[in-house]
């Protein structure tokens, strides 16, 4: 089984108008209402796999009643931990082959409410294979959290992918216990690495870098231009296809679902990547986030080039 961590879910909003303006009334051509989080973008995708999963965060009030209930409805296992304040909404207005997005910053997750979660946590924890852990800390939540989230994982022998901002990333990687994977984008890699990276030499040199030595995989997106991944001591370039994106949007997280559901499934180098960057180029296509087709799968896995480069 997979388990995957979403602290700050939301009920995402879509409202689709064909042109958008200031100081103006919209009329919505189309309207969507989804359970939300970069987690559960990565467990509706690990669902469609047909991967055994199971969410968990903080979910309050009638929208985090809205979230579950979505959940049920597509029989998806989960046990979030209820909280006092409201879960958030999340607002993403398409227009003009733009999206503009309006994120509320959440609940404040109260000290009771942590605690429930973490010793829930650690019971589910010793029962999973794999578990990811992904996007924002709710207020309240201490910075050091998704560390002792990492300890728990790893001290029963669990595989942690942590997908979140770059100085989260960087206070885990200053922990004893550290993530199997991480996945930053190229904004967050240069952050974490401290350089700007003009062209993918200096994505690879800076994977050489000692903070990332002990990591067992990075793997840095760089949205069309594939990626570049560090594998132990081996990196690797990857190709995708040129594809006409319908929704790029939540592409990564898919990318983290396959990367999951392939750490499950024993994939290993070239493999493991490949099947990971192919659930993003399949979301890509979709017009909701978090979807695959599973029919088109074997026809883009062919198309993603993996290199090893040294």
């Amino acid at each position: 089984m997979i388990l995957t961590v979403t602290l700050n879910p939301s009920v995402d909003i879509q409202y689709r108008v064909k042109h958008f303006q200031e100081n103006r009334v919209h009329r919505a051509a189309a309207v969507s209402k989804t359970a939300g989080g970069k987690g559960l973008n990565v467990t509706r995708v690990l669902h469609q796999l047909g991967e055994e999963v199971t969410a968990c965060g903080f979910a309050g009030g009638h929208l985090g009643s809205f979230i579950e209930e979505e959940l049920n409805h597509h029989g998806i296992m989960h046990y979030f931990t209820p909280i006092a304040g409201e879960t958030r909404n999340c607002i993403a207005i398409i227009h003009d082959g733009k999206q503009t997005e309006v994120l509320e910053k959440g609940p404040t997750i109260a000290e009771k409410e942590i605690e429930t979660f973490l010793a829930t946590f650690q019971e589910k924890a010793e029962k999973v294979e794999v578990i990811t852990i992904s996007g924002s800390l709710p207020e309240g939540v201490p910075e050091n959290f998704y560390q002792q989230l990492i300890d728990i994982a790893v001290k029963a022998n669990k595989h942690v992918l942590l997908d979140t901002k770059s100085s989260l990333i960087q206070n885990t990687l200053e922990n004893q216990y550290i993530p199997f994977l991480i996945k930053p984008n190229q904004e967050e890699f240069e952050e974490l690495a401290g350089i700007i990276c003009s062209y993918e030499e200096d994505v690879i040199k800076a994977l050489r870098k000692p903070v990332f030595n002990e990591l067992s995989w990075v793997i840095v997106t760089l949205g069309k231009n594939g990626a570049i991944a560090k594998y132990g001591d081996k990196i690797y370039q990857v190709a995708c296809p040129t594809v006409e994106a319908v929704n790029p949007v939540g592409s990564g997280d898919a990318v983290i679902a396959g990367l999951a559901a392939g750490c499950r499934r024993g994939l290993e180098g070239e493999d493991f990547i490949r099947f990971g960057i192919v659930m993003g180029v399949l979301n890509a296509l979709e017009e909701q986030t978090g979807r695959i087709s599973l029919n088109q799968m074997e026809y883009y896995l062919k198309q993603i080039e993996v290199k090893k480069i040294s």
